[in-house]
This record gives C-alpha cells, structure tokens and sequence, in this order.
C-alpha cells in the first residue's frame, strides 16, 4: 500500500478508533484521528498522525481531508452510562454536529475523499423480544432508535451538494457513503467485554435478567476487516448491520464466556438486582444489560463477506481463552 494512501478517522482515539488506526497503519496506510484531547501512547509515540478538533467547528484540522483516501466517523460520546438528561443530550449533540462539521469540512477542499465511512448503531431496531432484525427491518422506538436515525440522517445532509453547484460539477463525483450499523464489537483493550470478563472472573458471570434478550456481537478484528472493505470496495454502499452471523442469547454468550476463562459458576443477575446496581456500581445505564437484539446482516451475507470469527465461541477463545 502506498503510504500516500490516507485516512482521517474521526473520533480516533477511544476503543474503535484506536484499534482500526493500528489495523490500517499494519495495512500500509497512513492515518490521522481527530479528537478532542490529544493521545497518551503508552510507549510515549504515536505510529500515525493525529489532529485536535471540537467536533463542532471547522478548524486546522480540515486540511487532512485534502487528497484524502477515506474519511471514517467514529465521533460521539459513549453510550455506556447513566442516561441523565445531560448525557442524552450529549449523546445525540456529539454524533449531529460531528458529521454535520465534517460535511461543512468537506465543502472547504478541493479534493474531497471518494468514501466517507459513517458508524451507526444496530439500536436502530430497537429491543424486539427474541425477533430477528436486518437492514430491511422496522427501526424502534427510544432513545437509541432516535439518536441513529438523526445521525444517519445528518449524513445524508451532509453528503448533499453545496447550493453554490448548480449543477454539479461533472469532475467532482458524489462521495460514496456507507453506513456500519455497529453491534457489541468484542475486544480486549475497551468497550464492555473486560468488564464484564472481570464479573466472570468473580464468578457473577451469569445470565442477566431472564437471559433470552439477543447480543449481536462481532469481533474487533472482523470489525477492522468491514472497515478497510468498505474502504477499499467500490461496490459496497449505503447501509450495513455490523455483525457476525450468528447472535446468541445473553445466558448463552455469558456461558461462553464463562467456558473461554475456564470458569465453571457464574451466579445470575436479576433485573431489579440490575436495575439498582449497573448505575450504583457500573456506573452505566441498566438497560444495556437487559434489553438487546439479535441482528443479522443480509447485505454482508449476499455480498459474501467471510467473517475470520463467525461464530461467539471462536471468538472469545481467541480474545480471552489464550490470556488464561
């Protein structure tokens, strides 16, 4: 890969972000990420370039769009949290007005990316009980649901051609979009699944609640493999449910957890156990734990891509069974 292959990924320095900078800088790219606070590498050098912005206003940071490969969207604050009001508010204002400065970014180049990577969420759908969901299904109802559809919906307007084309211009064709609906992606360094690999270990790796709510999942690695496809795919566009092909139930992906650190008790959580703890101990919102989804992909399935981890087992040997 040549090196003046770049990609800007926004929101670059939490768990998603970091671990696709480092897949693609081993692929031969060359990245920057855009965030609020500046990195702390833990060797105290960054292999791949990074920028500060807001997420809400144009800045220097802008110039790393010229000429680039691909822009990827990973801004917006965590969702694993209480949802106080302040923080619902937060939630769905970082996704908005990060794709929404990114547009307006856009319009500043000259040489506009040919792809721009948008992460969506599969809380679209909801949290149907024990119904199966994919790209063609209804979206839900909720918080979750709503904030997707704005921040889809944001890139959309913010894809549209600046008033001042009119017509287009012929030499400067429509950036290809797609959309990752993102799922539990599985990995070590952040997101839920080393705290809930700590639980285990303290043998509370149990079934929460009544156990049947669906956890679609997709491992970190497949996750960076979607990303450089959808990069480096001229075909792929449009919307994508991120996932492995095979969801489980939460009492089975907790059994497989359990199996892969070789712990043999898990005590189970009952939901008004869950409903006091998850925000007093976790700090996070209860609901994570108790509702859920299971989502297939029909465009992946279709489009033939082939998951190096396809089924939760696999998966969670690989990320957690070798470490024990």
């Amino acid at each position: 890969m040549d090196q003046n292959q770049r990609v800007v990924i926004a929101g670059g320095t939490g768990f998603l972000g970091t671990s696709l900078a480092e897949f693609l800088t081993r692929q031969g790219y060359s990245v920057v990420t855009l965030s609020r606070h500046a990195p702390d590498p833990p060797d105290g050098e960054l292999p791949w370039e990074h920028a500060l912005w807001d997420g809400r206003t144009v800045g220097p940071w802008a110039r790393h769009l010229e000429g680039a490969t691909a822009l990827v969207n990973l801004a917006g604050r965590t969702v694993d949290c209480i949802k106080t009001p302040d923080h619902c508010d937060e939630i769905l204002r970082s996704r908005v007005e990060a794709t929404r400065v990114l547009g307006a970014a856009l319009r500043t180049v000259e040489w506009r990316p040919p792809v721009w990577v948008q992460m969506s969420t599969a809380h679209l759908y909801g949290d149907p009980p024990e119904v199966w969901c994919d790209e063609d299904s209804a979206f839900g109802y909720g918080l979750a649901p709503f904030v997707g559809a704005a921040w889809e919906e944001e890139l959309a307007r913010a894809l549209e051609a600046p008033e001042s084309i009119d017509p287009p211009d012929p030499s400067d064709p429509a950036i290809r979009a797609v959309v990752l609906r993102t799922t539990f992606v599985l990995g070590t360094s952040g997101g839920a699944l080393p705290r809930l690999a700590k639980l285990a270990r303290w043998r509370l790796g149990g079934k929460v609640g009544h156990g049947r709510q669906g956890i679609s999942w997709i491992h970190e690695e497949d996750m960076n493999r979607l990303f450089l496809r959808a990069i480096e795919d001229p075909s792929m566009t449009g919307a994508y449910i991120a996932t492995a092909p095979t969801p489980v139930s939460n009492a089975a992906f907790m059994r497989a957890l359990r199996r892969s650190l070789g712990i043999r008790i898990g005590l189970p959580a009952p939901a008004p156990l869950v409903r006091i703890g998850a925000p007093l101990v976790m700090r996070t919102d209860p609901e994570l734990a108790l509702y859920g989804r299971y989502c297939r992909s029909r465009r992946l399935a279709e489009e033939g891509f082939e998951f190096h981890f396809p089924d939760v087992e696999s998966a969670l040997e690989d990320l957690l069974g070798k470490r024990e």
